[in-house]
């Protein structure tokens, strides 16, 4: 005798089976021009930052403006995103919070403090994740320069590596829902530091 429940749970199985694999398959792909444009974007985002990283580290830059950029700044990251900190002399890499990252920027003590970033480029194309999202590795190299009043001064250059998340999300314009590409920040990672 066929157990009732059992068809019954075998086919509930297999509706959330076919449902889920319909859903997959109605998951919109990063078509090449979109990934290009979403590329040059991501891109566009680690050199705005490298731009915010300079202003909030400058020690012309007045409080309250410094404090505007950290603003702005933080709009580029997903929730949670850490900052590696390394330094020539220790082999500790210390991970921060990316608000608390900025704020011991602004603090350092130096009387100058200068900060470049260059060789910006993808090391890691942007891969699908189950979840739905691409995800994708950026590097730069970092050139920081740190000068006390006494003309003592600190210097070194790190390597380190920026995840990029791109998701799908939606907003309302005119009363209709448009789905959009969104690219966010994640962990910036240091890989290495030299002199």
């Amino acid at each position: 005798m066929v157990n009732i429940k059992n068809i019954i749970l075998a086919a509930f199985i297999t509706f959330f089976a076919v449902s889920g694999l319909i859903a997959q398959s109605t998951e919109p792909e990063l078509a090449p021009d979109r990934k290009a444009a979403i590329d040059s974007l991501a891109l566009e985002k680690v050199r705005d930052l490298s731009k915010y990283i300079s202003i909030i580290g400058d020690k012309e830059t007045p409080f309250s403006e410094a404090n505007r950029v950290i603003e702005r700044a933080m709009e580029l990251f997903s929730d949670g995103s850490q900052m590696g900190v390394s330094s020539l002399s220790s082999n500790e890499i210390k991970y921060y919070g990316i608000r608390t990252y900025f704020r011991r920027l602004m603090a350092l003590n130096y009387d100058k403090v200068k900060i470049d970033w260059f060789n910006i480029q993808y090391i890691s194309d942007l891969e699908k994740q189950p979840d739905g999202r691409y995800v994708g590795v950026i590097t730069i190299y970092q050139r920081f320069q740190g000068i006390t009043e006494d003309g003592m001064k600190y210097q070194d250059t790190t390597k380190k590596d920026i995840t990029v998340y791109v998701e799908r999300k939606q907003t309302q314009i005119g009363g209709r829902l448009i789905g959009f590409w969104d690219v966010l920040l994640g962990d910036i990672r240091v890989s290495e530091t030299t002199q």
